[in-house]
């Protein structure tokens, strides 16, 4: 390799690591599951457990099954929600029917059942793209509300569709107060990131980024459109299903329908845009802001001594979120995780700018 004194390159890998240290980022991720699952638990108070990092992992979980067909695979949906919904209550089910059913076998045969209704609904991604594949996934949205609320044998025959869940366990240990939920939750979104970040590089992968990029040359190459895209679906699906099931389970323990609606959907779909589109840590990050933004609108007025009330508050975070999606979608497509992946670069590059 040429070296360059004032450069980037260097006579060694060695050497090039020292600019982009790919070690250093493993151990600072490391370090920062260490305190996620040792220190978070034993300091965060109970409000800061339940109402901010709950959501902020279960819905960083379903970012991240969106973002695995949008971002990668370049397939456009807005009926997150209802494979969410379907999660929930197909984990219900299993657990309310079927005897001794442990809690994790329910989710995962939860997400399996998304898994499945989500291929149908991918079918017509065969054919059509874009737009009209939006509205072909918004038909599964407005199917699962009607479903889930007029067939009663979903909810074991609850009229108004509502249902709950109790005396969760998993593996004998119970999970029942907010630092106990909080770690259920981080070990499964932890062990679903590791396996999308190694799907994602994988052959698979890179099949539904050509797809993504340009479908008629892929096929050229010889990719097939139909395995690669249907695959998108179905594990972009089995994720949001799962954590639709966590989402009922873990952080509400009672819900109906609504819990699911389209606009959940449509706030799944922020998140990939503000955090970035084929991005495993734009998913994260997308959910960080989606979850804490409402917080500070409702806190930071009263800090400087500026009252506001919920409606006020609730039309300026629409404004807000509009207007970021704007912004992102014009200046910086790929959303903060690219800024934090500037930010990084500029940090390791500047020892080397003089």
């Amino acid at each position: 390799m040429i070296y360059r004194e004032n450069g980037q390159f260097k006579t060694s890998y060695r050497a090039d690591q020292q600019i982009f240290p790919i070690l250093q980022d493993r151990i600072a991720i490391g370090l920062l599951l260490a305190i996620a699952f040792v220190v978070v638990p034993l300091t965060a108070p109970e409000y800061l457990l339940r109402a901010v990092l709950l959501p902020f992992l279960i819905l960083s979980l379903a970012a991240l099954g969106l973002n695995i067909l949008v971002g990668y695979c370049g397939q456009i949906s807005l009926g997150t929600g209802a494979f969410m919904a379907i999660g929930a209550y197909a984990a219900y089910n299993f657990q309310a029917r079927v005897p001794d059913m442990p809690l994790l076998g329910s989710l995962l045969l939860g997400g399996a059942c998304a898994t499945v209704v989500g291929m149908l609904f991918g079918i017509p991604s065969l054919r059509i793209k874009g737009l009209y594949l939006a509205v072909a996934t918004l038909a599964a949205q407005f199917f699962t509300d009607w479903a889930f609320l007029r067939i009663r044998w979903f909810t074991k025959d609850s009229a108004s569709g509502s249902v709950s869940v109790s005396n969760l366990q998993a593996f004998g240990l119970p999970i029942e107060t907010p630092a106990q939920k909080y770690l259920f939750c981080l070990a499964i979104v932890t062990v679903f990131a590791l396996l999308a970040k190694n799907l994602v590089r994988s052959h698979l992968g890179r099949e539904w980024m050509a797809i993504r990029d340009m479908d008629v040359a892929a096929a050229v190459i010889g990719i097939r459109p139909v395995h690669a895209k249907l695959s998108a679906f179905a594990v972009s699906s089995f994720i949001v299903g799962v954590a639709g099931a966590l989402w009922g389970f873990v952080h509400l323990g009672s819900w109906e329908p609504a819990a699911f609606s389209i606009d959940r959907s449509f706030q799944l779909l922020f998140m990939v845009i503000i955090g970035g589109l084929g991005s495993i840590m734009g998913s994260f990050f997308g959910a960080a802001f989606i979850v804490v933004l409402p917080l500070v609108i409702t806190q930071l007025p009263a800090w400087f001594g500026v009252r506001i009330d919920t409606a006020l508050a609730a039309h300026l975070e629409a404004m807000i979120f509009g207007a970021l999606i704007v912004f992102f979608l014009i200046v910086e497509p790929h959303g903060l995780a690219r800024l934090w992946s500037t930010v990084k670069e500029k940090l390791r590059l500047w020892p080397f700018a003089h």
